[in-house]
């Protein structure tokens, strides 16, 4: 059955339907020694197959367009120690509320305010100043955290530095370490800074790595290039709440995470030239962020005199009822029109939409994604793009020996 024809109805969604055994020994700790070496299970019309990552190319149509999130991980774990020798661990998750947007938090340079994590927070006490120095080619970085506020879920840090003229992003790259996901059991080590990462990423700003990106090579995209189909770019900035399970019994009670976006007017205007064609999305950050340019226009279209923070923003339920239903070009149509009277290149703004089965699918017709954790709302999403059938797929993923999650195989599904 079509997911986009069941019931819009999340609030009667229970989390327990989408859970599946998965044993820690099929969780990938380490990449292959290839990128697209990896296994590739490809599902269309309801028929399972399986080949090489490396041969994608051969089964997405010609002349089609292909959406990548272009987000770089940003090396955001700081580790501090206290000179009674305990560690102090800084687990960056999004800038402070004094900037606009993740990108102009980093380029701040000198000092910034940032929302984190802190481990072993107990004997930090506010106003105390920690610091470290890092040795680099070009001489000597001071660094310092002092913590400014303790809030429900996480603290407000400052950071401070010399040399000022560094910018926060260059900071973490030089004292930081890159934050692997919590389901690998390993330390960060040095491949790591390059294996976490796609060969396309550009914009700083991601806590986790787009991970259906990282299959992609020179040669896959050489290969793309030779059947004329598009590369585009958007940018989603990957937040902790990522890997946050969904722990309550009913979907309807889980508060969804909020993310930045930020898509170009050409490259809305591809998505547009395209819709009609074939849209490929790599990753359910891609497909998230093309989901929310069509909810931006229906709330523009709605409310054509909204101001461009309330207008751009989505919350979660945004898709359930809350407003009426416009065909996917008018939605575009109005986006494109709203940037270009405001002078707008590019779009930005914060989406916490919530894919859940129900969901009508407005413009990936296929999507490049990983295998995802139990009772996560990424599985949801792949459980919105094709239904029941995700069983079936995952359980042939386990029966065949794929490996699972950030590092492991990926899977080609197109919407029935």
């Amino acid at each position: 059955m079509n997911p986009s024809l069941l019931p819009a109805d999340p609030e009667n969604l229970a989390i327990s339907d989408y859970d599946y055994p998965l044993p820690q020994n099929r969780i990938a700790d380490y990449p292959l020694q290839e990128r697209d070496a990896s296994k590739l299970l490809c599902y269309r019309n309801g028929i399972i197959s399986e080949t090489r990552f490396r041969n994608v190319a051969s089964l997405i149509p010609a002349n089609s367009l292909m959406i990548f999130n272009d987000t770089r991980v940003v090396e955001a774990r700081l580790l501090f120690q206290k000179p009674t020798g305990a560690r102090i661990e800084i687990f960056c998750l999004e800038h402070g509320p004094a900037y606009p947007d993740v990108s102009k938090a980093m380029v701040e340079q000198g000092q910034v305010t940032w929302k984190c994590l802190v481990g072993n927070a107990a004997s930090w006490t506010p106003g105390l100043k920690l610091e470290k120095k890092i040795t680099v080619s070009l001489g000597q970085i001071v660094l310092q955290a002092e913590l400014l506020e303790k809030l429900k879920d996480h603290f407000i840090i400052k950071f401070s530095w010399s040399p000022h003229e560094l910018p926060f992003a260059a900071l973490l790259h030089e004292a930081g370490l890159i934050p692997l996901p919590p389901y690998i059991k390993r330390e960060t080590e040095s491949a790591d800074a390059e294996r976490y990462q796609t060969i396309y990423a550009n914009a700083s700003g991601s806590v986790a790595a787009p991970t259906a990106g990282l299959h992609f090579t020179a040669a896959v995209e050489q290969q793309l290039d030779e059947k004329k189909i598009q590369r585009d770019y958007v940018t989603l900035h990957v937040g902790a709440g990522t890997f946050k399970p969904v722990k309550t019994t009913l979907v309807n009670d889980h508060e969804m995470h909020a993310e930045w976006i930020s898509v170009s007017g050409s490259t809305i205007a591809s998505i547009y030239e395209h819709l009609h064609k074939h849209i490929t999305v790599v990753g359910t950050t891609s497909f998230r962020t093309l989901e929310s340019l069509y909810w931006i226009g229906v709330k523009l279209l709605t409310n054509p005199s909204a101001v461009h923070d309330t207008a751009a923003d989505i919350e979660q339920w945004v898709a359930y009822g809350k407003y009426p239903s416009v065909t996917t070009e008018a939605a575009l149509e109005a986006v494109l029109e709203w940037m270009n009277k405001n002078k707008l290149d590019v779009l930005s703004a914060k989406t916490s939409l919530l894919v859940t089965p129900g969901y009508q699918v407005r413009i990936p017709h296929a999507l490049v994604t990983n295998f995802h954790q139990p009772k996560s709302t990424l599985l949801l999403l792949v459980a919105a793009l094709i239904g029941e059938d995700w069983k079936n797929i995952y359980r042939y993923a386990l029966d065949h020996e794929f490996r699972f999650l950030s590092y492991g195989d990926g899977c080609l599904l197109f919407r029935p």
